[in-house]
Formats: structure tokens, C-alpha cells, sequence
């Protein structure tokens, strides 16, 4: 695997600039509240999983932890649950995509992700959680798309009534 700085190329900057756009799109799409638009951009053997490392009980939390059949019933139920409503503004940043330009069929990505929850009544905004998002993209198809996002948290206290894909 070759870091993004280590890779030249026309192919390889086209591909590095399509997963960017993949990251960010789906980015967007979560802020919009569009999940199903965001599953989308999801290959079929897509696996999504919520993790954090606590050192009160030194031991890793997974908060949730679901295939693609998983999040499309999570995505499906969204509008049934109780949910705060409060509308989330993800800002990411792409640091590092490693991939194998010859053999080109999938990408590590390491996102870093600032997200911010700004409230109905009053429009102040505050920071709901800091974490990356740890993304294999499979380059395989016409499109790159993802297939296992793991979101990295360092922020351990989300409140409740979120159900949502950070």
C-alpha cells in the first residue's frame, strides 16, 4: 500500500479524488438527513460500526455494529424512534488515502470528523462529537463506493435520542 503522498499518476489522483468526493457526498447527504441517499453510496457487503475506547473500564465500547441489511432496518425505523431532532453538521477532513495503484480495488481512508449539533430553539451551536472515520472503499465497480466504515470516537458522551449514522 502506498500513502497519498508517496502516489503519482493521472490514474491514481482520479482515483484519490473520487473517494474524497465519496467522503464528502456521503457528509453532506448524513447532514441532510438523507440515510438512504447515504446508503447508497454503500457497496451490498457494507458494515458500519460505532466504537470508542473508555478508560474508566479500559476496555474498547462498540455502540453500534450493523451490515447493510442492519442499517437499511435502522434507516427505515429512524422516523419511528423518539429522536432529538437537533440537525447535525458534520466537518471532515480527508487526511490519508492508502491504495495499491496496480491492483486499484480498494482504498484505506482516514477521515477526521468534527460534528456539531445546533439546537431548534435558539440556533446556538455546540460540539456533539470528535472522532475519524476509518473507511475501506471498495474501487472495484463504476464508482467507488463504501464497504466498512469504522467511526473512532473520542467523544464518550452523546446524550440520548440520537439513533442516527454519524
Amino acid at each position: 500500500m502506498a500513502t497519498e503522498a508517496a502516489v503519482s499518476g493521472d490514474a491514481s489522483s482520479t482515483i484519490e479524488r473520487q473517494v474524497r468526493n465519496l467522503i464528502y457526498k456521503g457528509c453532506l447527504l448524513l447532514d441532510q438527513n438523507d440515510f438512504k441517499g447515504w446508503l447508497d453510496l454503500c457497496a451490498p457487503e457494507f458494515h458500519y460500526t460505532i466504537s470508542a475506547y473508555s478508560p474508566e473500564i479500559r476496555r474498547e465500547m462498540t455502540w453500534l455494529d450493523h451490515d447493510h441489511e442492519g442499517m437499511s432496518s435502522l434507516i427505515h425505523m429512524l422516523p419511528k424512534h423518539n429522536s432529538d431532532l437537533t440537525p447535525l453538521t458534520r466537518h471532515a477532513s480527508v487526511y490519508t488515502i492508502e491504495h495499491d495503484p496496480a491492483a486499484a480495488k480498494e482504498a484505506r481512508v482516514v477521515t477526521s470528523v468534527v460534528i456539531f449539533s445546533t439546537s431548534l430553539d435558539g440556533g446556538a451551536s455546540e460540539l456533539y462529537a470528535v472522532g475519524r472515520y476509518h473507511d475501506t472503499v471498495d474501487l472495484a465497480g463504476p464508482a467507488p463506493r463504501l464497504k466498512r466504515r469504522i467511526v473512532r470516537l473520542e467523544t464518550r458522551s452523546l446524550g440520548i435520542g440520537k439513533h442516527w449514522p454519524l
